[in-house]
Protein backbone atom coordinates (compact mmCIF):
# COMPACT_ATOMS: atom_id res chain seq x y z
CA UNK A 1 0.00 0.00 0.00
CA UNK A 2 1.52 3.44 -0.93
CA UNK A 3 0.95 6.36 1.06
CA UNK A 4 0.41 9.85 0.50
CA UNK A 5 3.79 11.95 1.19
CA UNK A 6 3.50 15.58 2.15
CA UNK A 7 0.77 17.75 4.28
CA UNK A 8 -2.99 17.40 3.68
CA UNK A 9 -5.14 20.43 2.78
CA UNK A 10 -8.45 20.73 3.63
CA UNK A 11 -10.92 22.91 1.09
CA UNK A 12 -13.93 24.41 2.19
CA UNK A 13 -16.70 23.69 -0.34
CA UNK A 14 -19.73 25.60 -1.39
CA UNK A 15 -23.32 25.49 -1.19
CA UNK A 16 -26.26 26.99 -3.21
CA UNK A 17 -28.40 30.26 -1.84
CA UNK A 18 -31.64 28.33 -0.96
CA UNK A 19 -33.21 31.42 -3.01
CA UNK A 20 -31.42 31.87 -6.08
CA UNK A 21 -29.34 28.63 -6.02
CA UNK A 22 -26.14 30.42 -6.78
CA UNK A 23 -23.22 28.78 -5.03
CA UNK A 24 -22.21 30.49 -1.77
CA UNK A 25 -19.94 29.62 1.21
CA UNK A 26 -21.83 28.26 4.14
CA UNK A 27 -23.54 30.20 6.58
CA UNK A 28 -26.21 30.07 9.01
CA UNK A 29 -29.25 31.42 6.77
CA UNK A 30 -27.87 29.21 3.64
CA UNK A 31 -29.01 32.63 1.69
CA UNK A 32 -26.32 35.33 -0.44
CA UNK A 33 -26.15 38.54 0.96
CA UNK A 34 -28.88 39.84 -2.00
CA UNK A 35 -31.46 37.46 -1.19
CA UNK A 36 -30.82 38.00 2.72
CA UNK A 37 -31.85 41.60 2.12
CA UNK A 38 -34.90 40.94 0.52
CA UNK A 39 -35.90 38.94 3.41
CA UNK A 40 -34.51 41.05 6.25
CA UNK A 41 -34.50 44.92 6.26
CA UNK A 42 -31.73 46.01 9.65
CA UNK A 43 -32.45 49.66 8.84
CA UNK A 44 -36.38 49.26 9.77
CA UNK A 45 -36.93 51.85 12.46
CA UNK A 46 -34.10 54.04 12.00
CA UNK A 47 -35.43 56.92 11.00
CA UNK A 48 -34.07 58.23 7.20
CA UNK A 49 -34.62 61.53 8.02
CA UNK A 50 -34.19 63.90 10.97
CA UNK A 51 -35.64 67.92 12.45
CA UNK A 52 -32.97 69.80 14.49
CA UNK A 53 -33.47 72.95 15.50
CA UNK A 54 -30.89 75.81 15.49
CA UNK A 55 -30.96 79.21 16.39
CA UNK A 56 -29.40 81.90 13.94
CA UNK A 57 -28.35 84.53 16.27
CA UNK A 58 -25.92 82.39 18.60
CA UNK A 59 -25.44 79.76 16.10
CA UNK A 60 -26.57 76.85 18.61
CA UNK A 61 -28.58 72.86 18.50
CA UNK A 62 -31.06 72.41 20.48
CA UNK A 63 -30.46 69.42 22.61
CA UNK A 64 -34.03 68.57 24.02
CA UNK A 65 -35.46 69.22 26.16
CA UNK A 66 -34.07 73.42 27.23
CA UNK A 67 -30.26 72.60 26.33
CA UNK A 68 -28.58 74.66 23.63
CA UNK A 69 -25.26 73.11 22.42
CA UNK A 70 -22.43 74.68 19.85
CA UNK A 71 -20.88 72.94 17.51
CA UNK A 72 -19.33 73.63 14.45
CA UNK A 73 -19.71 72.02 10.97
CA UNK A 74 -18.30 68.32 10.40
CA UNK A 75 -16.89 68.48 13.88
CA UNK A 76 -16.78 65.96 16.29
CA UNK A 77 -19.17 67.25 18.53
CA UNK A 78 -21.90 67.64 15.95
CA UNK A 79 -21.37 64.41 15.43
CA UNK A 80 -22.07 63.63 19.08
CA UNK A 81 -24.95 65.46 18.92
CA UNK A 82 -27.13 63.90 15.87
CA UNK A 83 -26.10 60.48 16.99
CA UNK A 84 -27.31 61.34 20.46
CA UNK A 85 -30.85 62.10 18.48
CA UNK A 86 -30.92 58.52 16.93
CA UNK A 87 -30.21 56.66 20.33
CA UNK A 88 -33.01 54.97 21.18
CA UNK A 89 -33.47 53.83 17.37
CA UNK A 90 -29.87 52.47 17.22
CA UNK A 91 -30.83 50.59 20.29
CA UNK A 92 -31.52 47.42 18.96
CA UNK A 93 -28.26 47.47 16.09
CA UNK A 94 -24.79 47.62 16.51
CA UNK A 95 -23.22 50.71 14.62
CA UNK A 96 -19.95 50.31 13.33
CA UNK A 97 -19.39 53.27 11.43
CA UNK A 98 -20.33 56.77 11.34
CA UNK A 99 -19.36 59.94 9.42
CA UNK A 100 -20.18 63.02 7.09
CA UNK A 101 -21.08 63.19 3.76
CA UNK A 102 -20.95 66.78 1.90
CA UNK A 103 -23.48 68.69 1.29
CA UNK A 104 -23.56 72.66 0.54
CA UNK A 105 -23.82 74.64 3.39
CA UNK A 106 -26.86 76.57 2.36
CA UNK A 107 -28.64 74.09 1.88
CA UNK A 108 -29.54 73.32 5.32
CA UNK A 109 -28.94 69.77 5.58
CA UNK A 110 -26.74 67.52 7.63
CA UNK A 111 -26.16 63.58 6.16
CA UNK A 112 -24.41 61.06 7.94
CA UNK A 113 -23.27 57.79 6.19
CA UNK A 114 -23.94 55.34 8.97
CA UNK A 115 -22.87 51.97 9.05
CA UNK A 116 -24.61 49.15 11.02
CA UNK A 117 -24.70 45.12 12.13
CA UNK A 118 -27.38 43.56 13.00
CA UNK A 119 -28.04 39.52 13.99
CA UNK A 120 -30.92 37.76 11.60
CA UNK A 121 -32.03 34.75 10.75
CA UNK A 122 -30.55 32.11 12.48
CA UNK A 123 -27.43 33.77 13.86
CA UNK A 124 -26.41 35.24 10.48
CA UNK A 125 -24.72 38.82 11.27
CA UNK A 126 -25.87 41.31 8.35
CA UNK A 127 -23.84 44.45 7.47
CA UNK A 128 -25.64 47.53 5.91
CA UNK A 129 -24.48 50.90 4.64
CA UNK A 130 -27.14 53.96 4.45
CA UNK A 131 -27.38 57.65 4.70
CA UNK A 132 -29.46 59.88 7.57
CA UNK A 133 -30.75 63.28 6.35
CA UNK A 134 -30.98 65.92 9.27
CA UNK A 135 -33.03 68.91 7.94
CA UNK A 136 -32.03 72.04 9.84
CA UNK A 137 -35.03 73.89 10.93
CA UNK A 138 -34.56 77.67 12.80
CA UNK A 139 -35.78 78.59 16.60
CA UNK A 140 -34.83 81.19 18.32
CA UNK A 141 -33.77 79.84 21.69
CA UNK A 142 -34.58 81.25 24.82
CA UNK A 143 -31.56 83.83 25.41
CA UNK A 144 -31.78 85.32 21.88
CA UNK A 145 -35.75 85.41 22.37
CA UNK A 146 -35.30 87.69 25.02
CA UNK A 147 -32.26 89.71 23.92
CA UNK A 148 -34.61 90.60 21.06
CA UNK A 149 -37.74 91.18 23.43
CA UNK A 150 -35.32 93.99 24.93
CA UNK A 151 -35.64 92.41 28.57
CA UNK A 152 -32.98 89.89 28.57
CA UNK A 153 -30.70 90.30 31.43
CA UNK A 154 -30.94 88.65 34.81
CA UNK A 155 -27.59 89.77 36.73
CA UNK A 156 -25.68 92.76 35.75
CA UNK A 157 -21.87 93.54 36.53
CA UNK A 158 -20.87 97.27 37.16
CA UNK A 159 -17.42 98.35 36.78
CA UNK A 160 -16.33 101.37 38.14
CA UNK A 161 -12.86 103.19 38.28
CA UNK A 162 -13.59 106.98 40.49
CA UNK A 163 -10.68 108.33 37.94
CA UNK A 164 -11.04 110.49 34.66
CA UNK A 165 -8.52 108.15 32.89
CA UNK A 166 -9.36 105.19 31.72
CA UNK A 167 -5.43 103.26 30.86
CA UNK A 168 -6.73 100.30 33.97
CA UNK A 169 -10.24 99.77 31.62
CA UNK A 170 -8.04 99.29 28.34
CA UNK A 171 -5.32 96.77 29.84
CA UNK A 172 -8.23 94.72 31.29
CA UNK A 173 -10.73 94.98 28.48
CA UNK A 174 -7.85 93.34 26.52
CA UNK A 175 -7.87 90.71 29.46
CA UNK A 176 -11.42 90.27 28.82
CA UNK A 177 -10.84 89.65 24.92
CA UNK A 178 -8.06 87.02 25.76
CA UNK A 179 -9.17 84.76 28.45
CA UNK A 180 -13.21 84.93 25.78
CA UNK A 181 -14.80 86.21 29.72
CA UNK A 182 -17.46 88.24 26.83
CA UNK A 183 -18.68 85.77 25.20
CA UNK A 184 -21.82 84.72 27.51
CA UNK A 185 -22.22 88.81 27.69
CA UNK A 186 -25.64 89.74 26.32
CA UNK A 187 -24.57 93.39 26.05
CA UNK A 188 -21.69 95.59 27.09
CA UNK A 189 -22.88 99.89 27.81
CA UNK A 190 -19.96 102.05 28.73
CA UNK A 191 -20.63 105.10 30.97
CA UNK A 192 -18.87 107.99 32.60
CA UNK A 193 -16.99 106.08 35.56
CA UNK A 194 -16.50 102.56 33.88
CA UNK A 195 -18.23 99.58 31.87
CA UNK A 196 -21.41 97.70 32.80
CA UNK A 197 -21.64 93.97 31.90
CA UNK A 198 -25.31 92.06 31.57
CA UNK A 199 -25.80 88.35 31.45
CA UNK A 200 -29.17 86.25 30.92
CA UNK A 201 -27.95 83.98 34.14
CA UNK A 202 -26.19 85.24 37.81
CA UNK A 203 -23.53 82.05 37.11
CA UNK A 204 -21.73 84.14 34.53
CA UNK A 205 -21.88 87.20 36.25
CA UNK A 206 -20.67 85.90 38.96
CA UNK A 207 -17.84 84.24 37.00
CA UNK A 208 -17.14 87.62 35.65
CA UNK A 209 -16.98 88.77 39.32
CA UNK A 210 -14.20 86.00 40.11
CA UNK A 211 -12.03 87.20 37.11
CA UNK A 212 -12.07 90.79 38.18
CA UNK A 213 -10.82 89.87 41.71
CA UNK A 214 -8.13 88.16 40.32
CA UNK A 215 -7.08 90.46 37.72
CA UNK A 216 -7.33 93.92 38.89
CA UNK A 217 -7.16 95.30 42.81
CA UNK A 218 -11.02 95.94 43.35
CA UNK A 219 -13.40 95.18 45.72
CA UNK A 220 -17.35 94.33 44.98
CA UNK A 221 -20.82 94.44 46.55
CA UNK A 222 -23.84 92.43 45.74
CA UNK A 223 -27.84 92.88 45.94
CA UNK A 224 -30.74 91.66 44.27
CA UNK A 225 -34.35 93.47 43.07
CA UNK A 226 -37.34 91.00 43.19
CA UNK A 227 -39.24 90.77 40.02
CA UNK A 228 -41.88 88.25 40.31
CA UNK A 229 -43.06 85.07 43.12
CA UNK A 230 -44.95 82.18 42.34
CA UNK A 231 -46.96 81.45 45.75
CA UNK A 232 -47.47 78.16 44.04
CA UNK A 233 -44.96 76.38 43.40
CA UNK A 234 -42.64 79.28 45.63
CA UNK A 235 -40.66 79.90 42.60
CA UNK A 236 -38.82 83.86 43.01
CA UNK A 237 -37.18 85.68 40.26
CA UNK A 238 -34.56 88.08 41.02
CA UNK A 239 -32.26 90.62 39.02
CA UNK A 240 -28.97 90.63 40.53
CA UNK A 241 -26.48 93.54 40.59
CA UNK A 242 -22.76 93.03 41.15
CA UNK A 243 -21.00 96.74 41.83
CA UNK A 244 -17.08 96.19 41.18
CA UNK A 245 -14.89 99.59 42.40
CA UNK A 246 -11.70 99.06 40.77
CA UNK A 247 -8.67 101.50 42.99
CA UNK A 248 -8.59 104.85 42.07
CA UNK A 249 -5.01 104.84 41.10
CA UNK A 250 -3.38 104.37 37.22
CA UNK A 251 -0.44 104.00 35.69
CA UNK A 252 1.83 106.54 35.87
CA UNK A 253 0.40 108.43 38.94
CA UNK A 254 1.98 110.13 41.47
CA UNK A 255 0.60 108.96 44.63
CA UNK A 256 1.29 109.57 48.30
CA UNK A 257 1.25 106.91 50.53
CA UNK A 258 -0.13 107.41 54.10
CA UNK A 259 2.74 106.96 56.69
CA UNK A 260 1.71 103.86 58.33
CA UNK A 261 1.72 102.16 54.57
CA UNK A 262 4.91 103.85 53.54
CA UNK A 263 6.53 102.25 57.26
CA UNK A 264 5.16 98.46 56.49
CA UNK A 265 6.28 98.59 52.50
CA UNK A 266 10.06 99.11 54.38
CA UNK A 267 9.77 102.27 55.45
CA UNK A 268 9.95 103.59 51.78
CA UNK A 269 9.38 107.26 50.80
CA UNK A 270 5.39 108.81 50.43
CA UNK A 271 5.83 110.24 47.31
CA UNK A 272 5.44 107.26 44.86
CA UNK A 273 5.25 106.83 41.15
CA UNK A 274 2.93 103.94 39.99
CA UNK A 275 4.46 101.86 37.41
CA UNK A 276 1.56 99.55 36.61
CA UNK A 277 -1.81 98.10 37.85
CA UNK A 278 -2.34 94.51 37.29
CA UNK A 279 -3.59 92.38 40.36
CA UNK A 280 -2.14 94.59 42.88
CA UNK A 281 -0.14 98.11 42.24
CA UNK A 282 3.22 98.55 41.97
CA UNK A 283 5.03 101.67 42.89
CA UNK A 284 8.35 103.07 42.56
CA UNK A 285 10.55 105.51 44.92
CA UNK A 286 11.93 107.48 42.54
CA UNK A 287 14.48 108.80 44.93
CA UNK A 288 15.73 105.25 45.79
CA UNK A 289 14.74 102.63 43.32
CA UNK A 290 12.51 100.72 46.54
CA UNK A 291 10.10 98.63 44.71
CA UNK A 292 6.53 97.44 46.55
CA UNK A 293 3.31 96.02 45.64
CA UNK A 294 -0.06 96.76 47.16
CA UNK A 295 -2.95 94.84 46.30
CA UNK A 296 -6.65 95.23 46.58
CA UNK A 297 -7.19 94.77 50.92
CA UNK A 298 -3.93 96.61 51.76
CA UNK A 299 -5.36 99.91 49.82
CA UNK A 300 -8.99 99.78 51.21
CA UNK A 301 -7.14 99.91 54.80
CA UNK A 302 -5.45 102.21 54.14
CA UNK A 303 -6.52 104.38 50.73
CA UNK A 304 -4.93 107.16 48.99
CA UNK A 305 -5.27 109.24 45.48
CA UNK A 306 -3.36 109.99 42.78
CA UNK A 307 -1.75 113.65 43.35
CA UNK A 308 -1.86 114.42 39.23
CA UNK A 309 -3.70 113.07 36.51
CA UNK A 310 -1.85 111.56 33.36
CA UNK A 311 -3.18 114.53 31.28
CA UNK A 312 -1.49 117.41 34.04
CA UNK A 313 1.49 116.13 32.92
CA UNK A 314 4.34 119.04 31.73
CA UNK A 315 7.07 118.57 29.54
CA UNK A 316 10.66 119.30 30.90
CA UNK A 317 14.19 119.18 28.69
CA UNK A 318 17.07 117.81 30.37
CA UNK A 319 19.70 119.98 30.98
CA UNK A 320 22.39 118.05 33.09
CA UNK A 321 22.52 114.29 34.41
CA UNK A 322 24.20 112.62 36.98
CA UNK A 323 24.22 108.64 38.08
CA UNK A 324 23.93 107.93 41.45
CA UNK A 325 26.29 104.92 42.24
CA UNK A 326 25.55 104.37 45.94
CA UNK A 327 22.64 104.74 47.67
CA UNK A 328 22.02 105.60 50.91
CA UNK A 329 21.49 103.00 53.52
CA UNK A 330 19.14 104.80 55.26
CA UNK A 331 16.81 105.42 52.66
CA UNK A 332 14.57 101.73 52.99
CA UNK A 333 14.94 98.29 53.86
CA UNK A 334 12.90 97.10 51.06
CA UNK A 335 13.56 95.28 47.48
CA UNK A 336 15.01 97.62 44.60
CA UNK A 337 14.65 97.64 41.45
CA UNK A 338 16.80 96.39 38.66
CA UNK A 339 15.83 97.48 35.58
CA UNK A 340 16.12 101.22 36.68
CA UNK A 341 19.21 103.50 37.10
CA UNK A 342 19.06 106.71 39.53
CA UNK A 343 20.71 109.84 38.47
CA UNK A 344 20.35 113.30 39.63
CA UNK A 345 18.66 115.93 36.60
CA UNK A 346 18.75 119.18 36.28
CA UNK A 347 15.97 120.13 34.57
CA UNK A 348 13.96 123.10 32.97
CA UNK A 349 10.26 123.18 31.72
CA UNK A 350 10.01 123.89 27.80
CA UNK A 351 7.22 126.43 28.09
CA UNK A 352 10.18 128.63 30.26
CA UNK A 353 12.97 128.42 27.84
CA UNK A 354 13.33 131.72 27.53
CA UNK A 355 13.98 131.70 31.45
CA UNK A 356 16.75 130.50 33.67
CA UNK A 357 14.55 128.87 35.49
CA UNK A 358 15.85 124.87 36.41
CA UNK A 359 14.85 121.88 38.98
CA UNK A 360 16.31 119.51 40.71
CA UNK A 361 15.36 115.86 40.86
CA UNK A 362 16.41 112.60 41.24
CA UNK A 363 14.40 110.44 39.31
CA UNK A 364 14.47 106.43 38.45
CA UNK A 365 15.36 107.07 34.58
CA UNK A 366 18.49 107.19 34.32
CA UNK A 367 18.83 104.26 32.05
CA UNK A 368 16.61 106.17 29.28
CA UNK A 369 17.84 110.17 29.60
CA UNK A 370 20.35 111.80 28.57
CA UNK A 371 21.17 115.35 27.89
CA UNK A 372 19.13 117.19 25.68
CA UNK A 373 16.15 114.46 25.97
CA UNK A 374 12.85 115.49 26.61
CA UNK A 375 10.65 114.15 29.40
CA UNK A 376 7.26 114.23 31.32
CA UNK A 377 6.60 114.97 34.74
CA UNK A 378 4.97 116.83 37.24
CA UNK A 379 5.83 120.26 38.98
CA UNK A 380 5.58 119.68 42.49
CA UNK A 381 7.07 122.87 43.43
CA UNK A 382 4.68 125.10 42.11
CA UNK A 383 1.27 123.27 42.65
CA UNK A 384 -1.01 124.09 45.31
CA UNK A 385 -1.46 119.76 46.55
CA UNK A 386 -4.81 119.49 48.56
CA UNK A 387 -4.08 116.23 49.62
CA UNK A 388 -4.65 114.96 53.42
CA UNK A 389 -1.19 113.05 53.59
CA UNK A 390 0.97 115.31 51.42
CA UNK A 391 -0.07 117.98 54.05
CA UNK A 392 0.78 116.16 57.02
CA UNK A 393 4.52 115.42 55.17
CA UNK A 394 7.82 117.59 56.28
CA UNK A 395 7.75 120.14 52.79
CA UNK A 396 11.12 118.90 52.84
CA UNK A 397 10.82 115.80 51.69
CA UNK A 398 8.55 116.32 49.11
CA UNK A 399 10.64 117.17 45.65
CA UNK A 400 10.18 119.97 43.51
CA UNK A 401 9.99 117.85 40.42
CA UNK A 402 8.96 113.81 39.80
CA UNK A 403 9.93 112.50 36.43
CA UNK A 404 7.27 109.74 34.55
CA UNK A 405 8.34 108.99 31.46
CA UNK A 406 10.38 109.76 28.54
CA UNK A 407 8.82 111.80 25.73
CA UNK A 408 8.91 110.53 21.94
CA UNK A 409 6.75 112.37 18.94
CA UNK A 410 3.78 111.03 19.12
CA UNK A 411 2.63 111.38 15.30
CA UNK A 412 5.37 109.57 14.54
CA UNK A 413 4.94 106.45 16.87
CA UNK A 414 1.39 106.74 15.22
CA UNK A 415 2.57 106.32 11.86
CA UNK A 416 5.32 103.48 12.05
CA UNK A 417 2.56 101.53 14.36
CA UNK A 418 2.44 98.03 11.92
CA UNK A 419 0.07 96.66 14.73
CA UNK A 420 -3.51 97.20 16.25
CA UNK A 421 -5.90 95.53 19.41
CA UNK A 422 -9.38 94.05 19.27
CA UNK A 423 -11.74 96.07 21.30
CA UNK A 424 -15.22 95.11 22.60
CA UNK A 425 -18.46 96.16 20.89
CA UNK A 426 -20.57 98.38 23.47
CA UNK A 427 -22.58 100.93 23.88
CA UNK A 428 -21.54 104.36 24.49
CA UNK A 429 -23.60 106.46 26.90
CA UNK A 430 -21.54 109.77 26.67
CA UNK A 431 -18.48 110.31 23.58
CA UNK A 432 -16.04 111.59 25.23
CA UNK A 433 -13.48 114.17 23.25
CA UNK A 434 -10.49 113.12 25.24
CA UNK A 435 -11.36 108.81 24.64
CA UNK A 436 -9.10 109.30 21.51
CA UNK A 437 -5.86 110.27 23.26
CA UNK A 438 -5.94 108.21 26.30
CA UNK A 439 -6.30 104.88 23.75
CA UNK A 440 -3.11 106.25 22.19
CA UNK A 441 -1.02 106.45 25.40
CA UNK A 442 -2.45 103.07 26.13
CA UNK A 443 -0.72 101.85 22.93
CA UNK A 444 2.35 104.22 24.01
CA UNK A 445 2.30 102.50 27.05
CA UNK A 446 2.22 98.67 25.74
CA UNK A 447 5.11 99.44 23.01
CA UNK A 448 6.82 101.14 26.46
CA UNK A 449 6.05 98.16 28.90
CA UNK A 450 6.94 94.02 28.12
CA UNK A 451 5.47 93.31 31.11
CA UNK A 452 1.64 94.70 30.62
CA UNK A 453 1.74 93.43 26.44
CA UNK A 454 2.97 89.89 27.56
CA UNK A 455 -0.72 89.81 28.84
CA UNK A 456 -2.24 91.34 25.64
CA UNK A 457 -3.01 89.60 22.53
CA UNK A 458 -0.89 92.38 19.79
CA UNK A 459 -1.96 91.39 16.00
CA UNK A 460 -0.18 92.46 13.36
CA UNK A 461 -1.82 95.25 10.80
CA UNK A 462 -1.78 93.90 7.31
CA UNK A 463 -2.69 97.17 5.96
CA UNK A 464 1.18 98.41 7.28
CA UNK A 465 4.27 97.78 6.11
CA UNK A 466 5.81 95.57 8.57
CA UNK A 467 9.05 97.24 10.17
CA UNK A 468 12.28 95.30 10.61
CA UNK A 469 14.05 96.95 13.41
CA UNK A 470 12.70 97.31 16.82
CA UNK A 471 12.92 100.58 17.11
CA UNK A 472 11.94 104.29 15.78
CA UNK A 473 14.58 106.78 14.24
CA UNK A 474 14.00 108.72 17.77
CA UNK A 475 14.77 105.44 19.85
CA UNK A 476 11.58 105.27 20.72
CA UNK A 477 10.41 101.74 21.64
CA UNK A 478 8.95 99.41 19.58
CA UNK A 479 6.82 95.40 19.69
CA UNK A 480 8.69 93.54 17.30
CA UNK A 481 6.87 91.42 14.75
CA UNK A 482 7.55 87.76 16.80
CA UNK A 483 4.87 89.20 19.49
CA UNK A 484 2.36 89.47 17.37
CA UNK A 485 -0.45 87.31 16.23
CA UNK A 486 -2.36 86.84 12.75
CA UNK A 487 -5.63 88.65 12.83
CA UNK A 488 -7.63 85.18 11.32
CA UNK A 489 -11.58 86.04 10.79
CA UNK A 490 -12.59 81.86 10.45
CA UNK A 491 -16.18 81.37 11.65
CA UNK A 492 -19.38 79.92 9.97
CA UNK A 493 -22.73 78.87 10.74
CA UNK A 494 -24.54 75.73 9.60
CA UNK A 495 -26.29 77.65 7.43
CA UNK A 496 -23.34 78.94 5.62
CA UNK A 497 -23.46 82.83 6.57
CA UNK A 498 -20.72 84.13 8.38
CA UNK A 499 -20.57 83.83 12.25
CA UNK A 500 -21.25 86.82 14.66
CA UNK A 501 -18.53 88.02 17.43
CA UNK A 502 -18.61 90.69 20.02
CA UNK A 503 -14.86 91.87 19.34
CA UNK A 504 -14.43 95.06 16.31
CA UNK A 505 -11.30 95.65 15.47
Amino acid sequence: MEYMQGPVTCSQGNILCCQCGIPIPPNPANMCVACLRTQVDITEGIPKQVTIQFCKQCERYLQPPDLWVQCSLESRELLAFCLKKMKSSLSKVRLIDAGFVWTEPHSKRIKLKLTIQKEVMNGAILQQVFVVEFVVQSQMCGDCHRVEAKDFWKAVVQVRQKTLHKKTFFYLEQLILKHGLHNNTLRVKEIHEGLDFYYASKQHAQKMVDFLQCTVPCRCKASQRLISHDVHSNTYNYKSTFSVEIVPVCKDSIVCLPQRLAQSLGNMSQICVCLRVTSTIHLIDPRTLQIAEVDGSTYWRYPFNSLYLPRQLEEFIVMDIDYVRDVKQDAGSGMRSNKHTLADVWVQKTSEMDTSQQYHCRTHLGHLLSHGDLVLGFDLANSNLNDEHVNKMNPHHIPDVVLIKKSYDRNRRHHRRNWKLKQLEREKEVMESDDERQYLEFLEDLEDDETIRKNVNIYRDASKIPVESDTDDDGAPRISLTEMLEDLHIAADATGGEGTSMMTE
